[in-house]
């Protein structure tokens, strides 16, 4: 693998993705599946195994506990991510993705975490001060899982800004904005999550959400605010410059870790000396790369320099 800044990713809230399909889904019947796909699953390992299949490296750092834990060593283990493992007592969740055949939708029903107490989450803590990626990238992806702090990642901030650590931040809700209150270097919001950020009412439009991002960045909140946009692309908003990227045409097949494999692709060209626009244009490839695959499989190195490329050429 090619030589780059270190990353570590963290997920605190980790699922064993489970995914499959169903001619139909309805109420009150007994619905038979197709074959079923188990992957490691989770923002932080999500962003591993996304660099991982970019020809990257990482840590991940992640809890598990009981009989679902095990079974997620396994597939981590078949997935190839260096890991550091906090054993917990609570069992692991699941999340489940069923794709309806008749239809082309898809239902996704994401399990609540396990309950943590104060000494496991504090020993992610000291886990990750021991892996600290000094001169690199720390990426905190992810829901808090039941007993853990809102202001968990705020604590990460601080440990970040004490040791060159460039924190990267993809929560919402309380865990994020007490994170920015702290400051880091990346988020990467949706719209609806930048209008909760910044109290704005209704749905933004383009040049408001460019404000919006922007007076994040003037405010020291994060350097670089990362707007994903679904399949109306993304939008990257620095102190400096606003860069804006449509979503290659693609034919959809899951949208599940596109988001992930947007932010997993974008940390890494970063960690390997890129330019921000030429990161930026690989992230965007890699969501797109993503979204065509089925389940929760994540991009392919040659999909993603192909979609990069026909970018380059817009």
């Amino acid at each position: 693998m090619a030589v780059h800044a270190p990353i570590v990713t963290l997920t605190m809230n980790p699922a064993l993705d489970v995914s499959s399909t169903a001619d139909r889904v309805v109420p009150e019947h007994k619905l038979r599946c197709g074959p079923s796909r188990f992957d490691p699953g989770g923002g932080g390992v999500n962003v591993s195994r996304a660099i991982r299949n970019l020809g990257g490296s990482s840590i991940a750092v992640y809890p598990l506990g009981g009989p679902t834990g095990q079974a997620y060593r396994g597939f981590i283990e078949e997935a190839g991510l260096v890991a550091r493992v906090i054993t917990i007592a609570g069992n692991t969740r699941e999340s489940f993705t069923v794709d309806e055949l008749s239809t082309g939708d898809q239902f996704r029903f994401v399990l609540q975490g396990p309950t943590m107490r104060e000494p496991e989450w504090r020993a992610c803590l000291s886990v990750v001060a021991d892996e600290l990626p000094v001169g690199g990238f720390l990426v905190a992806s992810g829901s808090l899982p039941p007993g853990v702090p809102a202001g968990f990642y705020a604590m990460l901030a601080e440990i970040a800004s004490e040791h060159d650590v460039r924190l990267v931040v993809d929560a919402s809700g309380p865990a994020l904005a007490a994170a920015l209150e702290a400051g880091v270097f990346l988020i990467k919001p949706s719209r609806d999550e930048l209008a909760d950020l910044v109290g704005a009412a209704g749905d933004l439009d383009e040049p408001a959400m460019v404000d919006a991002a922007r007076s994040l960045v003037a405010a020291g909140r994060s350097e670089i605010v990362a707007l994903t946009l679904g399949g109306r692309g993304a939008i990257l908003v620095t102190a400096d410059e606003v860069l804006r990227l449509p979503t290659p045409r693609v034919v959809v097949a899951s949208a599940v870790g596109a988001g992930d494999a947007f932010l997993g692709a974008f940390v890494l060209r970063l960690a390997q000396g890129r330019a921000l626009p030429a990161a930026f244009r690989t992230a965007v490839a890699a969501g797109s790369a993503t979204a065509m695959l089925p389940a929760t499989e994540l991009c392919r190195a040659a999909d993603v320099a192909r979609l990069e490329a026909h970018l380059r050429a817009a």
